[in-house]
């Protein structure tokens, strides 16, 4: 007797969650990050008014201002705060309102000063970045022996000392370099004005870089002796690769991924600055900046300055994530 089969019917294509693979590894970190910048701008927009004291005695001490004018402040001071709030959303970056200490719009402050602070903190970490890479794999791959051992010590010592402190030992050591400043008055033309900013850079560059310089050394050297435990590596070994190549080709690539991380997130303090190291040279970036708005206190440069420093951070965080999943797939795929 035939049996009837019966089919079962086509369940057709899979389809696939779309927040999965690379395509929602992306839209994830895109969403935190827009995620995290609307809360640093209600954070900023709230945590300047909760201060305690009056805000227009603050904004007008020290200042000859006409009646009218403290009238006007404080009718804008006094209109419902979701108005006000929105009105802030719409342009965080439009302010009318100046700065207390240097009497100036606060954003055209903040604009004269990101240069200095690029050019200097951006210099330290490309030769940091580049000089700890190659300790920290000579080291690693030799780990144990005395270049290792000197290493990694020095390296540890240069990391526990403050950059304040080290930028005055450096002044009291190397007193032919210039103490402060970006540039000497009265120096003219193109050649003469780059070499005379480089001569300055000298001390505060190689302040900073020294911490730097310590932080990638150590996490270069960790991220190598890990990867030198892989079985892979000794499967490149018994093809018959040389240990140069096995370095080179291998070994090398999978370690720089946390290396390559770290420098994009120190990238996010570029726009920062470094505070101490500025302030102890007299550099004319925004870490003096937000030095001299903390000694007011000047609320609307430090309202403005603390804005581009976590927009800074926020987005070099993101390139971060965004280039570890190019380099390492597995990320993408969890």
């Amino acid at each position: 007797m035939a049996t009837a089969t019966v089919s079962s019917p086509d369940p057709g294509p899979v389809k696939t969650p779309f927040l999965t693979g690379t395509r929602g590894y992306v839209i994830r970190k895109i969403s935190w990050s827009l995620g995290t910048l609307l809360f640093v701008l209600v954070f900023n927009f709230f945590l300047f008014r909760l201060l305690p004291g009056d805000p227009i005695g603050l904004y007008s001490r020290g200042r000859n201002m006409a009646p009218e004018q403290l009238v006007k402040l404080r009718a804008q001071l006094n209109r419902p705060v979701g108005a006000q709030f929105l009105e802030y959303l719409s342009n965080p970056f439009a302010s009318t309102i100046n700065s207390v200490r240097f009497n100036r719009p606060v954003w055209e402050l903040v604009g004269e000063r990101v240069w200095p602070t690029v050019l200097l903190v951006g210099t330290s970490i490309l030769i940091a970045s580049v000089a700890g890479v190659w300790l920290g794999i000579r080291s690693g791959w030799r780990r144990g022996g005395t270049f290792d051992r000197w290493t990694t010590g020095t390296t540890n010592t240069l990391y526990a000392m403050p950059e304040f402190w080290v930028g005055m030992v450096l002044l009291i050591a190397l007193p032919f370099f210039p103490s402060g400043g970006i540039s000497t008055p009265g120096v003219t033309g193109l050649l003469d004005t780059i070499l005379d900013t480089a001569w300055h850079m000298v001390l505060p560059v190689t302040a900073l870089a020294i911490v730097y310089l310590a932080e990638y050394t150590s996490i270069m050297r960790a991220s190598l002796v890990d990867e030198l435990r892989q079985d892979y590596l000794q499967l490149a070994r018994a093809k018959g690769l040389r240990e140069d190549l096995v370095r080179r080709r291998h070994a090398v690539p999978n370690a720089l991924l946390p290396t390559m991380t770290l420098i994009f997130l120190n990238l996010g303090f570029v726009i920062g600055g470094a505070i101490t190291v500025e302030t102890v040279y007299s550099w004319p970036g925004l870490g003096l900046l937000s030095y001299e708005a903390l000694r007011g206190p000047d609320i609307p440069l430090l309202q403005a300055v603390f804005l581009l420093f976590s927009i800074g951070v926020v987005v070099f965080t993101l390139f971060a994530d965004l280039l570890y999943a190019v380099l390492d797939p597995r990320v993408s795929s969890q």
